[in-house]
């Protein structure tokens, strides 16, 4: 992926963002499902969704595996302060880190963190380890503070449209 990606080259049009909208709440959803909701032909769906997969708009369909159900109750996320800027540092730390396992995600952002890795573990022990085996030991790592995470919430997704209000439809029907 990009370092800093660029919108499509070909912009999206209302049935490439349908197609999305659609992908986003069910990657599983088939062609003949994804055709009919969005009122095209199947091959036609076909050659858009691979479209929109090949111009990087559509990066992958994933499995949302619960961490507890496979033995990995601990999640948290890690804050990284890099002691210096070296660019070899941070090169090395985005190929490698996101690799690890128990490596849910890796954000590289802006302020006073550099990184915030989350990560899931089979025990606060094995959270420990992590952070002194993976990250700390590393070249140009200042400080990493872990944060227990005691819920993690799902948003609705980049293309769900809002939710309706029941204050705003209730005065709407008075």
């Amino acid at each position: 992926m990009p370092k800093n990606p660029q919108p499509p080259a070909k912009p999206l049009d209302a049935t490439d963002l349908a197609l999305v909208r659609l992908l986003e709440q069910d990657g599983r959803m088939s062609n003949a499902m994804l055709a009919r909701e969005v009122g095209i032909a199947e091959s036609t769906c076909l050659v858009r969704v691979r479209s929109l997969r090949e111009r990087g708009v559509v990066r992958g369909i994933h499995a949302d595996i619960d961490p507890v159900a496979v033995g990995r109750p601990v999640e948290a996320m890690i804050a990284v302060r890099f002691g210096g800027h070296r660019r070899s540092h941070f090169e090395q730390f985005t190929e490698e880190v996101p690799r690890l396992p128990g490596v849910l995600g890796a954000f590289h952002v802006s302020g006073a963190i550099d990184y915030f890795v989350h990560v899931a573990c089979e025990s606060a022990d094995a959270l420990r380890d992590f952070v002194l085996d993976h990250l700390t030991n590393r070249p140009g790592v200042l400080h990493a503070e872990t944060s227990l995470i005691f819920e993690s919430l799902r948003g609705r997704g980049t293309l769900a449209p809002p939710e309706d209000d029941p204050e705003e439809e209730a005065a709407d029907r008075a």
